[in-house]
Formats: C-alpha cells, structure tokens, sequence
C-alpha cells in the first residue's frame, strides 16, 4: 500500500503532510533545521521516512511565475538527489506556487493568530502541495 509524504522545503523550515488513503492529506509536522544545511534537512526526511514506511514523496517545486527554475528549484532537483540515493522512494516534483500563499490565507480565514499562522504556514503549505498532486493524480 502507497503512502505519500508531501514535504515543503525552505532554508530553514520542513513542513510535512501525509497522506495513507492516497485520497486526503493530513498535516504531519514543520521541523526547523540549520539555515541552508541540506543534508540536516535530507537526515531528517530519511527518519521520517522510515518511521512512517513512505513509499512516494511529493517535493514542492518553486517555479517562477514565468515557469523558470530558480535557485529555490535547483534546492528541490539536489534534495530528490539526495532522497532517492539513501531509500527506494518515488519522488515527485510537484510546482507548489501559490501554496504558502494559498495556506495562509486559509489560516487568515480560519482566524489563525499571526504567531499560528507563522507556525503552521509550512506543514499547511505542504498539504496543499501533496493535496494538490493527489487530487491530480485521482483524475487522470
């Protein structure tokens, strides 16, 4: 059976969601890592990994509006690298623009605090991503 990690990377932020039906995600957790210590952050997707036996990753992909690669892409394209060299995972690039954005505005309609918002905008973001690619998935 296929479980999915949906991961939102930031320099210093992992927002993480899972989903196990492969239909709904759920928001899992944010870790914080060193600001720009890639392979922090790559330790400790592996743990999350193996912990919750994932078999697909969907990895949040920054594009420019315009559709170029920047270097926030360049991130995402190393950290599939990294991932699918330590575990035999699937992973997705998935574009995840508009996804903080879409994840704080949720909040703000859900009266998040700022502090809240700040706290969660990056497991939220990474729902959206991962339920964004399920969604896609289901419907073709």
């Amino acid at each position: 059976m296929k479980k999915y990690l949906g991961i939102d990377l930031g320099s210093k932020t992992i927002g993480l969601s899972i989903s196990e039906s492969g239909i709904i995600a759920h928001s899992l957790t944010t870790y914080r890592f060193k600001e720009n210590e890639y392979q922090e952050a790559k330790d400790i997707i592996i743990k999350v990994v193996d912990e919750y036996q994932i078999t697909d990753i969907v990895l949040g992909y920054p594009k420019h509006m315009n559709n170029d690669i920047g270097i926030r892409g360049k991130i995402s394209e190393d950290m599939k690298k990294l991932i699918i060299n330590e575990r035999d995972v699937h992973v997705v690039l998935w574009d995840e623009r508009l996804s903080t954005k879409s994840a704080i505005s949720t909040m703000i309609e859900g009266k998040q605090s700022r502090s809240k918002q700040k706290q969660k905008k990056d497991e939220l973001a990474a729902v959206f991503i991962l339920q964004n690619y399920l969604d896609y998935k289901g419907d073709h």
